[in-house]
C-alpha cells in the first residue's frame, strides 16, 4: 500500500531546507523592494535631467544587481536627503492645508460673536446683516 505523497514530501524536505527556502524568499522580496526604491528615487529626483534618468533606469533594468549596487554607491547619500526634503515638503503642505482649513472656523466664530451682539441688542438687525455679509464675503 502506498503512503500519501504529503507525508513523503514532509519527510524528504528537512527543516534546514525549509529555512533556506524561506530565507531565499525573504531576500527575493527584499531585493524587489530595494529595486523599486531605487527606481522611485531615480524618477523623483528633480536635479537629474531626462537623459540621466533614462541612463540610470536602463542600467538598473538591464544589469539589476550591478546597477542597484552602483546607484547606491554613487547616489546613496542623496537618496536619504531627497527623501527628507520630500517629507518636509509634504509636512509643510499638510500644515498649510490645516492652517487654511482652520481659517474657515474664524468665520464661524465671527458669525457667532455677531449673533451674540445682536441678541444682546448691541447692534441692530441691519447692522448684523451688513456685518454678516462682510464676514461671508471675506
Amino acid at each position: 500500500m502506498k503512503e500519501p505523497t504529503a507525508q513523503l514530501l514532509a519527510v524528504d524536505y528537512p527543516l534546514l531546507n525549509m529555512f533556506w527556502t524561506m530565507m531565499l524568499c525573504f531576500l527575493w522580496v527584499l531585493w524587489f523592494m530595494l529595486l523599486f526604491r531605487v527606481i522611485g528615487d531615480i524618477f523623483r529626483d528633480d536635479g537629474m535631467n531626462g537623459w540621466g534618468k533614462a541612463g540610470w533606469t536602463i542600467f538598473v533594468i538591464l544589469l539589476p544587481y550591478l546597477g542597484v549596487l552602483v546607484y547606491l554607491i554613487a547616489r546613496g547619500r542623496g537618496m536619504g536627503e531627497r527623501e527628507l526634503k520630500r517629507a518636509r515638503r509634504q509636512e509643510e503642505a499638510f500644515r498649510s492645508y490645516v492652517r487654511e482649513s482652520a481659517g474657515t472656523s474664524n468665520h464661524a466664530e465671527a458669525l457667532s460673536r455677531l449673533a451674540e451682539l445682536k441678541n444682546h441688542g448691541d447692534i441692530t438687525g441691519a447692522e448684523y446683516d451688513q456685518a454678516k455679509a462682510k464676514v461671508l464675503a471675506s
